[in-house]
């Protein structure tokens, strides 16, 4: 808990730990295709901690890379969309899933060296 990065992902910003998994909104085309243990990194990083040291991007760190891998792809929970008619007493209710991806974490790295956790 002592090692944590912020980073920029599927358009959203996610606290993120080495060794922990995190499901984001899908970023490629067709994962199935894929496969899981593919490995990915990503290069925006707004914020690393390590202990009592923190290092603050402007917007992202410089040199700082946060590398995992995917476990596979999932769905969110369902989302219903109610929309009534109040003239014609008539309600029509839609819903979807959102796609997801789930990753794991395996490291953080900043300027060459990897963060570790104390």
């Amino acid at each position: 808990m002592d090692t944590y990065a912020i980073i920029d992902i599927g358009g959203k910003q996610l606290r993120v730990e080495p060794g922990r998994f995190y499901d984001v909104r899908r970023f490629t085309p067709d994962v199935n295709t894929l496969g899981s243990n593919i490995k990915i990194s990503t290069n925006r990083v707004l914020l690393i901690r390590q202990g009592s040291d923190i290092d603050i991007g402007y917007p992202w760190l410089a040199n700082a890379v946060v590398k995992g891998r995917i476990l596979h792809s999932c769905f969110g929970r369902k989302l219903a969309i109610q929309k009534i008619y109040s003239n014609k007493k008539t309600c029509r209710i839609c819903g979807y899933r959102e796609d997801l991806i789930r990753f794991v974490v395996d490291s953080i790295h900043l300027n060459g060296r990897t963060a570790n956790n104390q």
